[in-house]
C-alpha cells in the first residue's frame, strides 16, 4: 500500500456573510463541510461535482492559500493546517497548483522564461543555472526552449497551459493540485495537457489532486475518485468501482451524462435527470444535503416508508430518514474501500 503523502481529516471552510455598514455577521457560506480524504504517493485522486460544490475552496485550504475553518491537513505526516509562515513557505516547494485559467494566471508582463523561473529565483534554486534549468522545463512540457522570451498573449490556451505546468515543476514538487486544469481548453488540446501530466507524473513520480467537472477527464487519470456536492464528499472509490458500479444517486446522475461512443447504447441509454438547482450553501437542506433533488429518496418514500412532503413549488415527498439525519459517508456494498453517503446506496449501472 503506497504511503499517504497528503491526508486531510474534517476539512472546514466557511465564510462569513456580512450586511450593512458595521458589516455585521448575518450567516455563513459552508463552502467546504467536513471533507475527509487521502492520497498514496505517486497516485492521483480526482475530485468531481458541479460548480459551486466546493472543489476549488477545498483545493486553496489543502494549499493554505486559504486559512481552513477547522479540521486537520497532514502533509508527509506532519500536521500543517496552522504552521507558521517561514515553515509554510518551505512547504511550498512541495506543493504547486496549476489554475483553470492559463491566461488569468499568467503574468502578461513578463516573458516565459522569467515565469518559469521565478519560483526559482524565490527559493533561492538553481543559482547561475536558470537559464538552462528554465529551457529544459520548457522543452520537457513539449514547447519551443527559443520561445523562452516571448509573452503570454504570444500562445494559444494549450501553449499557455502547458507553461503553467513548467512553472508548478520548477522547484521539482511532490504534489501538484491541478484545479480544473483542461476544462478552458478544445477537447483534442485536453487529451494532449492530460497525456503530458501523465508522462509527468511517471517521469518524476507526481502525486496529483486533480479537480474537475468533466467525468470522462477525470476517468482517464485518476487513480481514485470523489464526488462532492454542497462541501461535502458523497461517494469515494477506485476509478473501476465508481464508473462500473456507482452507489450514490449523483454519482450515478452524473455519470449518466457522460456520453459513450456507441450511437446503439447512446439511444438506448436513460438519463437521470436531477430536480431544480444546487441549494444555497448557506443555508443548505437538513440530513442528507442530496435529498431535495433525489430520485432515489422519491422512490423509497413511494413505497410507503415514512414519507414527509417538502418544496414550495414543485411539492414532492420523500423518505422522512433522508430530511432528519446526515449519513455517514462509509463502506458500502462489496466494501474493498467503496464509500457512499447514503441511507439508501444501491448499485445502478448507468454507463
Amino acid at each position: 500500500m503506497a504511503d499517504k503523502l497528503l491526508r486531510v481529516e474534517g476539512l472546514v471552510k466557511h465564510f462569513p456573510i456580512t450586511k450593512g455598514l458595521l458589516r455585521r455577521r448575518s450567516g455563513e457560506v459552508k463552502a467546504v463541510d467536513g471533507v475527509d480524504l487521502s492520497i498514496g504517493q505517486g497516485q492521483t485522486l480526482g475530485i468531481v461535482g458541479e460548480s459551486g460544490c466546493g472543489k476549488s475552496t477545498l483545493a486553496r485550504c489543502i494549499l493554505r492559500l486559504l486559512e481552513p475553518t477547522a479540521g486537520k491537513i497532514f502533509f508527509e505526516g506532519e500536521d500543517i493546517t496552522h504552521v507558521e509562515p517561514k515553515r509554510m513557505r518551505s512547504l511550498r516547494r512541495q506543493m504547486q497548483m496549476v489554475f483553470q485559467d492559463p491566461y488569468a494566471s499568467l503574468n502578461p508582463r513578463m516573458t516565459v522564461r522569467d515565469i518559469v523561473s521565478e519560483p526559482m529565483a524565490v527559493h533561492g534554486l538553481h543559482k547561475g543555472k536558470r537559464r538552462e534549468r528554465v529551457g529544459e522545463l520548457i522543452e520537457r512540457v513539449g514547447l519551443n526552449p527559443e520561445h523562452g522570451n516571448r509573452y503570454p498573449h504570444e500562445f494559444s490556451g494549450g501553449q499557455r497551459q502547458r507553461i503553467g505546468i513548467a512553472r508548478a515543476l520548477a522547484l521539482q514538487p511532490k504534489l501538484i493540485v491541478c484545479d480544473e486544469p483542461v476544462s478552458a481548453l478544445d477537447v483534442s488540446i485536453q487529451a494532449q495537457v492530460i497525456n503530458l501530466l501523465e508522462d509527468l507524473q511517471s517521469d518524476f513520480g507526481l502525486t496529483y489532486l486533480f479537480i474537475a467537472h468533466d467525468l470522462s477527464v477525470v476517468r482517464h487519470i485518476s487513480d481514485f475518485v470523489g464526488v462532492m456536492y454542497l462541501g461535502k464528499i458523497m461517494e469515494h472509490s477506485d476509478r473501476v468501482g465508481l464508473y462500473a458500479k456507482p452507489l450514490h444517486p449523483y454519482s450515478q446522475a452524473l455519470l449518466s451524462a457522460v456520453p459513450i461512443p456507441d450511437p446503439v447504447k447512446e439511444k438506448e441509454r436513460r438519463r437521470i435527470i436531477l430536480r431544480g438547482d444546487v441549494p444555497n450553501p448557506s443555508n443548505p437542506p437538513s440530513g442528507c444535503r442530496f435529498h431535495t433533488r433525489c430520485f432515489r429518496s422519491e422512490e423509497v418514500a413511494a413505497s410507503g416508508e415514512d414519507p414527509v412532503t417538502i418544496g414550495t413549488v414543485n411539492t414532492r415527498q420523500v423518505a422522512r430518514v433522508c430530511v432528519d439525519e446526515v449519513p455517514s459517508l462509509e463502506e458500502q456494498g462489496e466494501g474493498q474501500g467503496h464509500l457512499a453517503a447514503c441511507h439508501f446506496a444501491k448499485q445502478k449501472q448507468v454507463i
